[in-house]
């Protein structure tokens, strides 16, 4: 989203800025299986559910970003270089933060180490450009969708008490993505502005 600001206090011109984060595109294979178990449960509750083209793993929140500073933005995740090879397993289901009152249905991820390196080091790129880090554990997670707090919840908690623990998949990460986040009719459209391979 290209927001446009008010006129700033010192009277210079506005400046139009990017809604950014980074992150991890699931591979075709996975994002399928994802995208079929959300057919199967969309009817059973009245919630945000996510299209199969926004699935991804966040690595960093950016937010709002000068669209004058982007090329800064994109030399300095270009310095990720990530560390060990990453290799994610996607498998499970659950809410954030919890089942009582919870604002997301998520599937887990698991990357171990070099996934976490991996947003400690974009973290840390970030930072340099003035960014506040992180003061919260990295939680990796795929958002299949977000949840209202009136949203009445009961058929879909029926559905997942009778699933096994479902596996989607497991894939080796070959790179990761800044995108630009832009509202849409459907919810937010999510496009990769550039691939930093690791």
């Amino acid at each position: 989203m290209i927001q446009k600001p008010g006129p700033r206090p010192d009277g210079a011109p506005a400046r139009s800025t990017l809604r950014l984060f980074t992150g991890i595109a699931a591979p075709p294979e996975i994002n399928s299986r994802l995208d079929e178990l959300v057919r199967q449960l969309k009817p059973l509750a009245p919630i945000r559910w996510t299209p199969i083209s926004n699935f991804h793993i966040t690595t960093k929140f950016i937010g709002s970003w000068p669209q004058d500073r982007l090329d800064e933005m994109k030399t300095a995740l270009s310095t990720v270089a990530g560390g060990d090879p990453i290799r994610i397993s996607v498998q499970g289901l659950g809410f954030y933060p919890n089942a009582r009152h919870p604002r997301i249905f998520r599937t887990d991820v698991e990357g171990g180490a070099p996934l976490m390196q991996l947003a400690s080091d974009t973290d840390q790129a970030c930072a340099k450009l003035g960014l506040a880090p992180e003061d919260k554990p990295y939680s990796p997670h795929l958002t299949l969708a977000r949840i209202d707090s009136h949203a009445s919840l009961g058929a879909l908690h029926n559905a997942l008490a009778k699933l096994n623990e479902p596996e989607f998949g497991v894939f080796q990460v070959p790179a990761f993505h800044l995108y630009l986040s832009q509202p849409g009719r459907g919810g937010s459209v999510y496009t990769s502005l550039q691939e930093f391979p690791l």
